[in-house]
């Protein structure tokens, strides 16, 4: 880890050893209504909860668990097979008073600490792009952060999270067990259908979040699993 990309430690006692090595990056919101309020819980030992990083508002980065050791910010959770979703990931938490206290779109500042910060993980630590989710990919019942404005395709531009396909086509699955398949393929949980079909438009789709299936987000899903496979994911 370079020095530079952090600017205050503030160790978290929530965390324990991890089962596996780190293979991806979770992005979250804080959701809560102040920095200090979001740092003061990831620090409690009664909330059981932390992150190994916290980016406020105005681009500070505070370090709270090493990387070395497993936070607990994902909860029960699910990624491409990977259910002990803490012990494989990186966990990022952004400064954002989210849905409950006044959801609003991430600073300039916030980004621009962001993108370094991440491209020096996934470097470290060999994490594919299509590795780098939300909060909401991996949990699709219980969360719905970094929520419909974060910028994913800011990050793309990084080449640090799969990029939205260009779609030339609209696609309907022959039914939607076949739609479902490919989605759990791709990585998600899909033991709860419409949270999961929300959770991908959240994503991929964020101008609608209806929990429907159409021939738009089906499209979608055939061309990022496409991708994938072709291993252009990386």
């Amino acid at each position: 880890m370079n020095r530079w990309l952090v600017h205050r430690e503030a160790p978290s006692p929530n965390w324990n050893e991890r089962k596996s090595r780190v293979s991806m990056v979770v992005l979250h919101y804080t959701g809560m209504r102040t920095g200090a309020e979001a740092l003061e819980r990831l620090r409690d030992p009664a909330a059981e909860v932390s992150a190994h990083y916290m980016i406020d508002e105005d681009g500070t980065v505070i370090r709270l668990v090493d990387e070395t050791k497993r936070a607990w910010h994902a909860g029960r959770s699910y990624w491409r097979g990977i259910t002990d979703v803490n012990s494989a990931s990186i966990g990022i938490e952004l400064v954002n008073p989210g849905h409950e206290f006044g959801y609003r779109p991430f600073p300039g500042a916030q980004l621009e600490a962001l993108i370094p910060l991440l491209a020096d993980i996934v470097k470290r630590h060999d994490i594919p792009r299509a590795n780098v989710v939300g909060h909401s990919d991996i949990a699709p019942a219980r969360k719905e952060d970094p929520g419909e404005l974060f910028p994913w395709d800011l990050l793309a531009r990084y080449r640090l999270a799969l990029a939205k396909p260009q779609l030339t086509m609209r696609l309907v699955y022959d039914n939607p067990g076949a739609f479902f398949l490919a989605l759990e393929r791709f990585g998600y949980d899909i033991s709860d259908q419409p949270a999961a079909v929300r959770a991908f438009q959240r994503r991929w789709r964020p101008s609608r979040i209806d929990g429907e299936i159409d021939g738009q987000i089906g499209a979608l899903l055939f061309e990022l699993l496409l991708e994938r496979d072709l291993g252009r994911a990386r």
